[in-house]
């Protein structure tokens, strides 16, 4: 593998030359300047506006948030990779909290469309131009009764950056900030997940209990850091009379109460099938009773250990997206042949992985730690679905872009799967197959099933929050009771484990988002399927033309060219059958490779 000097870096000089770029305060006084102004020029007038204005004003308000993403983008993909640079940390709040003073002339836009007449909407909507809008609209109108005066809305907009945001910023400063050491060498947390993956038992053992002594070791912060996050929402949802913790997440994906609740109490019920079968498989494959929590995503001692290239992961995903359709190979193809990607772990970078959009008239970025495991390149295969999804629904415009998180997953579970195949069907040896295959369901596992476990976490914590503040104790309490339900009878869970809860950062940044994994996962297994089965002409062309519409279009008609249905309770078990397939393969596998 190439040395970690050598891999790529992104280069944010597409947005700015730096964070001393005097382009940045000129766009920043423009920003301040032009919503101030449009303020002046519409507010209050909406009502008498016929629809040649309010298309006027539609892309003028359309162009400030084009300005204001690519600001905010710009200083937090600036910081991510720098966490420890004091400079790059000012900047970022600096920048967010110019950006949400300069934005609060702009609340009334959306408060006053939603005080208007049904019919008055309608007749904008008749026009074409205006009708380019119509997802922006409903989704603003979907808003309404959870709205509250201009003034208090320009209050919870002015305190975010002290509330909401300062803690998600303190909790991902101290995240990057925590050191692990084993054997003397010091891990940033990237680094140390990887050795979860190691194929030396004391190896992940050591790295286990490390990654849970300095997470308990740093628990009384982060536990009040979560009980403030925790709190502050409530306080909104309680004045914006949300039902539940979880409503105003579900309202954003357009997806109701009824439906999570479905698909979380659907995966609960195939724990015991899908989860506690695999993992009961796995722990004979690692010769014990019971895996220890660390283990969850050990290597099995029989598999060959591949270590892969920079340019041999790249080879193995954009041969399986070309495989699967050359227009997509296209384009995934600029993110390597430009610097749009941000690839070794180093110290104060950011851990994990992600895609970030930057607007319509911009290209999205990849974020990656990349050490050379197949894990990676699944991970590869998963971000740039992603950042593919994000260039072909670039047409869209921004204000129709605002996508649900669930369909947001979709291309990228997509992306991996299509991968994960491209490379099953290259084997040819049964115990590669079953190295493979397993190192497959423990991903999908980890997807549709432990993030169903962190959705009931977080349900748990956020009412029981409503009586007080949660102690370290009780979190951890929780945390190993919904570990132990999912994990089942041979996966060890107890206090060596608990409290890895403050390593999920979705908790802290974007509650209730965990779901959207799941959601994505049994929606993707469940097109993957008819993909397989030739129902579906042109399954390709129509699956790209679906990723262009996902946030400007309903599921039930997403999902029709498809003969899917995702309001039918089937459908969710539909998913889930192709993970309990697998597993059926893996103990066929299993007896054919070692008998008994």
């Amino acid at each position: 593998m190439n040395k970690k000097n050598e891999l790529p870096a992104w280069d944010l000089s597409d947005l700015y030359k730096g964070i001393k770029d005097p382009q940045i305060q000129k766009d920043l006084a423009e920003y301040k300047k032009k919503a101030a102004d449009f303020a002046k020029k519409y507010k209050g007038k909406l009502a008498d506006m016929d629809a040649k204005k309010i298309y006027a004003a539609l892309t003028e308000y359309e162009h400030l948030d084009t300005m204001s993403t690519i600001l905010g983008e710009f200083a937090y993909l600036n910081m991510c990779t720098q966490m420890k640079n004091g400079e790059a940390m000012v900047f970022y709040q600096n920048t967010a909290e110019a950006l949400t003073e300069y934005a609060k002339p702009l609340v009334f836009f959306t408060l006053e469309i939603n005080q208007l007449p049904d019919k008055k909407v309608k007749e904008w909507l008749k026009d074409e131009k205006v009708g380019f809008y119509k997802p922006w609209f409903e989704r603003v109108l979907r808003f309404k009764k959870h709205e509250l005066s201009e003034e208090v809305e320009e209050v919870l907009l002015e305190k975010s950056v002290t509330s909401s945001a300062a803690w998600v910023r303190l909790y991902e400063e101290q995240s990057s900030r925590l050191k692990f050491t084993i054997d003397g060498k010091e891990y940033n947390d990237a680094e140390i997940s990887k050795l979860l993956q190691d194929k030396d038992a004391k190896v992940r053992e050591k790295a286990g209990k490390e990654l849970n002594r300095v997470s308990k070791e740093n628990s009384p912060l982060f536990t009040f850091i979560y009980n403030m996050v925790i709190k502050d929402k409530s306080i909104e949802d309680n004045k914006r009379k949300y039902k539940k913790p979880v409503s105003e997440r579900n309202l954003s994906e357009n997806v109701s109460d009824d439906v999570v609740d479905a698909l979380a109490n659907t995966v609960k019920e195939n724990y015991k099938n899908i989860s506690h079968r695999f993992y009961k498989l796995k722990a004979k494959w690692l010769g014990v009773d019971k895996i220890e929590y660390w283990d969850r995503n050990a290597p099995l001692p029989f598999s060959a250990d591949l270590h892969y290239s920079w340019e041999e992961a790249v080879k193995t995903v954009l041969n399986a997206y070309k495989e699967f359709s050359p227009e997509l190979y296209e384009t995934a193809l600029p993110f390597f042949e430009n610097a749009w990607i941000d690839v070794p772990p180093r110290d104060g970078k950011r851990s994990g992985a992600f895609a970030a959009g930057t607007s319509s008239v911009k290209h999205p970025y990849l974020l990656l730690n990349f050490v050379g495991k197949q894990n990676d390149v699944l991970t590869l295969a998963h971000e740039l679905g992603h950042g593919c999804h994000m260039r072909l629904r670039q047409k869209n415009g921004d204000l129709n872009e605002t996508s649900r998180m669930t369909s947001e997953e979709v291309a990228s579970v997509f992306g991996e799967m299509i991968t994960f195949q491209s490379m099953l069907r290259s084997i040819k040896d049964d115990k590669t197959k079953l190295c493979l295959i397993a190192s497959k369901v423990n991903d999908m596992i980890n997807t549709a099933f432990r993030q169903i476990a962190f959705h009931f976490f977080e349900s748990k914590a956020h009412e029981e929050r409503k009586n007080g503040e949660l102690s370290e104790q009780r979190l951890a309490d929780i945390w190993v009771e919904v570990q132990k339900d999912v994990l089942g009878p041979c996966v060890n869970v107890d206090e060596n484990s608990a409290y890895i809860w403050l390593q999920v950062g979705h908790f802290f940044f974007l509650p209730f988002y965990v779901y959207a994994y799941s959601f994505a996962d049994c929606l993707v297994n469940s097109l993957y399927q008819v993909s397989q089965d030739g129902s579906v002409k042109d399954f390709p062309k129509k699956y790209l033309q679906m990723l262009e519409k996902t946030a400007i279009t309903d599921y039930d008609k997403l999902l029709k060219p498809f003969g899917l249905n995702p309001n039918d309770p089937k459908f969710w078990n539909m998913g889930l059958k192709l993970i309990s397939g697998y597993i059926d393969e893996l103990e066929k596998l299993d007896k054919k490779v070692f008998g008994k």
